[in-house]
């Protein structure tokens, strides 16, 4: 009977660890993303490239930063955007190759943004093919004699950003 007693203990321990470990792996993979609520109720989820790309200068590297975000009530109500440290030559629009992990390389428009700093995607289908994804590499030209810019990102608990994300904006998951 005293060893089943001790048995039981040394279950519900194993049980009880294995859930604290399951919640402190959750914790960590939301740890790469940086979450933020705007005045404006801008709801935002953010992750940095696992690559760096080097500067005009030559002098420094950084790496991109990928945004999930949700407008309450807006038209469009979710984007996605890259934030580059150096600007593209275009003005409107440019062509991203999108490749979501393994899979064909997809060309698609993005509206460029401030300064040429920010590459803008809107819509819900763009978050909708991230949601079950692992990893997602954008490659996109900086200008005509400029060369490419690559960004390739580790999507680890994006599912769980998004559903944050609209939990916070009070809306549905893509």
């Amino acid at each position: 009977m005293r060893h089943f007693v001790g048995m039981r203990g040394v279950v519900a321990t194993a049980v009880a660890l294995a859930s604290v470990c399951g919640i402190a792996r959750a914790d960590a993979v939301l740890d790469n993303w940086r979450f933020d609520t705007g005045s404006d109720g801008l709801v935002t989820a953010s992750l940095y490239a696992t690559n760096k790309l080097i500067t005009g200068g030559g002098a420094l590297g950084y790496s991109p930063i990928l945004t999930i975000a949700c407008r309450p009530g807006g038209e469009p109500n979710w984007s996605e955007w890259l934030q580059l440290n150096d600007s593209v030559s275009a003005t409107r629009t440019l062509t991203m190759s999108v490749t979501v992990d393994q899979g064909s390389k997809l060309d698609e428009s993005w509206s460029v943004g401030t300064h040429g700093r920010m590459l803008v995607r809107d819509g819900s289908d763009g978050i909708k093919r991230l949601v079950s994804a692992n990893r997602l590499l954008l490659s996109w030209r900086f200008g005509l004699l400029s060369g490419r810019g690559e960004a390739d990102f580790d999507l680890a608990g994006l599912g769980e950003a998004v559903s944050q994300i609209a939990g916070t904006c009070n809306t549905q998951v893509p």
